[in-house]
């Protein structure tokens, strides 16, 4: 499944050789090329809709991207030191962010992507701006064990950012998670998560290719995810793709194909 980071990062790429980038990712070209997605990409597929889809998804990762710079940029304002990037795949703000002095960085994954990203990063000759630290191990086995380990410190407030993931994930897995994560959370904790909205596997999913990204989805965000992160002990917002997209400068033209309830970016605060 990593290797779907590697489409992301080739979105990135793309993002950020626009004039009016939403965010700078100078590593994400260098990890689209050694996943042999630059500087050619996958075929179009034939169908329109197929292609709407494909658009779509990449809208929606630059959007995101965005919303979650934001989050970690507010959490390092409030004195927050501490990041876990769960699933952190080829994510490089560990590289691309001007970080406050102390701040300490944990990317989670498995072995593999971390091993990839390694290698691109040798080469890359690429210097983190924080104490950054990878985690190798399978979010289905005991990664707060495992974080633990590395140093990080649960008594401290952390920012956690679970971004392109949770969508992977069964619900009850969904579920465990947060409550793992809610275990190692100080008060004033940050999170920013991205959750499938309501009725994306239908319309993305459904028919989508075997082996794509869509194909993979499990689970969508839950009715009311304000109240759902509630009892998990956070105070949280929900935003939509539209809303964000529209305060970042690059609103959604085409009205809405369906009624369209809370959104699936979400930043919450441990109380």
């Amino acid at each position: 499944m990593w290797a779907t980071a590697v489409g992301v990062a080739r979105v990135r790429a793309l993002e950020t050789e626009r004039e009016d980038a939403l965010f700078r990712d100078p590593l994400a070209r260098a990890f689209a090329t050694a996943g042999g997605l630059w500087p050619s990409s996958p075929p179009l597929p034939d169908d329109e809709a197929a292609q709407h889809r494909r658009r779509a998804v990449s809208f929606s990762i630059v959007i995101r991207t965005k919303f979650l710079d934001d989050l970690l940029q507010q959490a390092s304002a409030s004195g927050v030191r501490q990041v876990v990037l769960l699933g952190a795949g080829m994510d490089s703000r560990a590289f691309r962010t001007d970080w406050p002095e102390g701040t300490r960085l944990f990317e989670v994954d498995t072995a593999a992507p971390l091993d990839f990203k390694a290698s691109v990063l040798r080469q890359e000759r690429a210097v983190a701006r924080c104490e950054r630290i990878t985690v190798a191990v399978d979010l289905r086995e005991d990664w707060p064990g495992a974080l633990a380990a590395a140093g990080h410190e649960p008594a401290v407030p952390t920012v956690w950012i679970a971004e392109g993931l949770l969508i992977y994930l069964p619900e009850d897995a969904v579920d465990l998670l947060l409550a793992r994560i809610g275990a190692q959370s100080a008060a004033g904790s940050r999170m920013g998560l991205t959750l499938g909205s309501r009725g994306v596997i239908e319309r993305f999913g459904a028919d989508a290719e075997p082996g794509s990204a869509a194909s993979l989805w499990l689970s969508e965000m839950p009715g009311d995810p304000v109240g759902w992160l509630a009892g998990h002990g956070w105070e949280a917002e929900s935003h939509t793709l539209r809303e964000r997209a529209a305060a970042y400068g690059r609103p959604i033209i085409t009205p809405p194909q369906h009624e369209e309830g809370p959104g699936g970016l979400v930043s919450a605060v441990r109380r």
